[in-house]
């Protein structure tokens, strides 16, 4: 007892301000914040998916601020329960408590008495009352803010404040921020047990967190709850139901997806429009869909460690070398609408928390062959029909006191094949021979006006992918064969809201203009079918129902080092890209076709939105049924095996069938006096 009133003596008289007021002379001046000021906390802001769920936040600090008064009694009351019992009575320093807690030290049983107002002081304001030192100078400045902060403003705005400060962890900040990524809700909508939960956690977010320690969480729960009963937030049976609760969480941490890389993109991309997106409180509407960015974070996780699994893989793992995040294997998949540019989604790295580098955006990478079918539509640009025999045969370059000479990745050559064929197959010597024939001038200037910015060097080498390219510029550039020619400029966000539902910026669809004629892209189109359904690409074929139209083209570069593939669907294009950010090889024999081309079928398979729908034909297409291996009009003798059907664009298909008279007054009409 005598301890006691001993305690409250010394809390209660003058000595206190003569131990504080050098302490609050040199913390503040009379210009700074004052310890007792409620300051607003930043806010972060609200990244959504096309559906409207949550995909993440931008901000220092998630957190978005709400009103006490939106909130059930047994959620503040449950804070009030564990942290501060007579936060009603008190004056800001709870003097009961601090002899409460002497005694309970003295005896050995070490505990803190910091009124959530105190809580409040220091967390609101760590540069000018510093928790962490443990002197009884910040301990007396601590009390003394507090008291001058319960003069100024009411309980229920010291409450409020302090819900909307304080770390619950994780990097999430306030009730509301809480709420939501523990269990997958607003505040308001907590349950009695999910309330008791997340007032477990000021004491220690790390040792109490629900999604790691759910059994230490659970316990800490338990007895908050028997605290609020006993304080009159909650009744003895709602208790006694609360506990049989299990704590359950909300899977991906209250997220439809976590799309940690996508959400930089959402950010930069402000930030490039001079949007204060670190200032917070807006509401951004992404292109992001929720479902295929999961499959293809699955598809490609699965399929890098499907690789790492191979029999003779040599490099780091994050199970072999946990801490090697720069010696891993790493992937990137973007996937777009073809017709509004929509990102439908985006994958910069297998792991964001480890590598945060996005690859997607900002890496830079050998093409390979994926760069080929650019070649080929200059050619078909120039009357070159998809029939038309190319050599497939060693060729030796000289340029620039050089001597080039492509080789095929099976060290063989097939002699004459036509042009459809020899996309089919990717064979280095015809893209070349055709780079060499449409100049390299023509061939960059289609590449650039298909939205290809990097720098593509005017060398034979670039006609097979030589020339580095960042993965989302040559999805975008795809996407002028899936477009009819013009290609469109990706697109991320839909419309970005102030606090109050006021649309601040939008991004709108923005087609580049034509970089071939629909024609030419619609035969483009035709031919990287062919890649998928006989060709390099035929992987993706084990995936996907043969209704569903399927184009694409594979890539692997020298040495094995990079492999891709990019491909589309009447209503998708997206490309994968695997190897290490400091080029080597992947594995002996890696290609695109046997490691990226599976990765863009599961991701479509688990999509589930794949069209069966077929490519619109352009009015100037001309079909005809012909020979596959000597590129004729099929005979009544041709093998059904090598009987099918090409398209051509209008004007470069077969002689025999440009002087049919009855084809041509079908077409054109009759002459003008006929």
């Amino acid at each position: 007892m005598q301890a006691m009133l001993s305690v409250r003596r010394f809390f209660c008289t003058g000595s206190l301000l003569l131990l504080a007021g050098a302490g609050v002379a040199r913390a503040q001046d009379s210009a700074a914040v004052q310890p007792w000021q409620i300051i607003p906390p930043p806010q972060s802001s609200l990244v959504l998916a096309r559906d409207g769920s949550l995909i993440g936040e931008i901000g220092r600090e998630w957190r978005t601020s709400i009103s006490l008064a939106s909130l059930p009694r047994y959620v503040h009351g449950a804070f009030v329960a564990v942290e501060d019992r007579r936060f009603y009575q008190h004056d800001g320093v709870d003097v009961v408590g601090i002899a409460s807690a002497i005694r309970d030290n003295l005896l050995g049983a070490s505990r803190g008495a910091s009124t959530i107002t105190q809580q409040l002081v220091g967390n609101m304001h760590p540069t000018i009352i510093d928790r962490s030192d443990r002197s009884i100078s910040r301990k007396v400045r601590e009390q003394l803010a507090a008291r001058e902060m319960e003069k100024r403003y009411t309980k229920q705005q010291i409450l409020e404040a302090y819900l909307n400060q304080i770390h619950f962890g994780r990097n999430w900040y306030g009730i509301e921020s809480a709420a939501r990524h523990y269990f997958g809700k607003a505040a308001a909508d907590l349950s009695i047990a999910e309330a008791a939960s997340l007032a477990a956690l000021p004491k220690g977010p790390a040792i109490y967190d629900p999604i790691r320690y759910p059994d230490r969480n659970k316990n800490r729960r338990d007895a908050i709850l028997g605290l609020m009963a006993e304080q009159g937030y909650i009744t003895r049976e709602q208790a006694q139901a609360a506990r049989r609760e299990p704590v359950r969480v909300a899977p991906n941490a209250g997220m439809s997806v976590a799309a940690p890389y996508f959400v930089d993109a959402v950010r930069q991309t402000l930030e490039r429009a001079g949007l204060p997106v670190d200032a917070g409180g807006l509401r951004i509407t992404t292109t992001i869909d929720p479902v295929l960015q999961r499959a293809a974070e699955s598809a490609l996780t699965e399929g890098i460690r499907g690789i790492e699994a191979q029999r003779g893989y040599r490099h780091s793992t994050p199970r072999t070398a946990p801490r090697d995040a720069s010696n891993w294997l790493q992937g990137a998949v973007v996937a777009m609408d073809p017709a509004t540019g929509d990102v439908r989604a985006l994958i910069g790295g297998r792991d964001y928390a480890t590598a945060p580098f996005n690859r997607a955006t900002n890496g830079q990478r050998q093409p390979g062959s994926t760069f080929k079918p650019i070649v080929y539509a200059r050619a078909l640009m120039d009357s070159m029909p998809p029939t038309a025999i190319v050599p497939d045969t060693a060729i030796t370059i000289a340029y620039d006191a050089q001597v080039y000479q492509p080789k095929n990745a099976d060290g063989e050559f097939l002699g004459p094949i036509t042009l459809r064929t020899a996309l089919t197959r990717s064979r280095n010597p015809v893209a070349v021979t055709l780079w060499q024939r449409e100049g390299a001038d023509s061939v960059i200037a289609l590449a650039q006006r298909m939205g290809i910015a990097s720098p593509i060097a005017p060398f034979p080498a670039s006609a097979i992918g030589a020339s580095v390219v960042r993965p989302v510029e040559l999805v975008a550039a795809f996407t002028a064969f899936a477009n009819y020619g013009r290609a469109v400029e990706p697109r991320v966000v839909l419309r970005v809201q102030d606090p109050v539902g006021r649309t601040l910026w939008g991004q709108g669809t923005q087609l580049r203009a034509p970089a071939m004629d629909s024609a030419v892209a619609f035969v483009a189109v035709q031919m990287m079918r062919d890649a998928v359904d006989r060709g390099t690409g035929n992987a993706v074929r084990r995936f996907l129902p043969p209704e569903v139209q399927v184009a694409g083209k594979t890539g692997t570069t020298d040495d094995n080092t990079d492999v891709w593939f990019v491909g589309m669907t009447p209503n998708l294009v997206a490309g994968v890209w695997l190897g290490f950010d400091r080029p080597r090889t992947i594995t002996p024999g890696a290609a695109g076709g046997g490691l990226a081309a599976p990765i863009f079928g599961t991701m479509l398979a688990r999509w589930g939105a794949a069209s069966p729908l077929a490519w619109p034909e352009p009015s100037n297409i001309v079909r005809a049924e012909m020979d596959r291996d000597t590129g004729d009009l099929a005979e009544p003798t041709t093998p059904a095996e090598r009987r099918y059907t090409e398209t051509f664009v209008a004007g470069t298909e077969p002689g025999a069938l440009r002087v049919d008279a009855r084809r041509f007054f079908l077409t054109y009409g009759p002459l003008p006096g006929m």
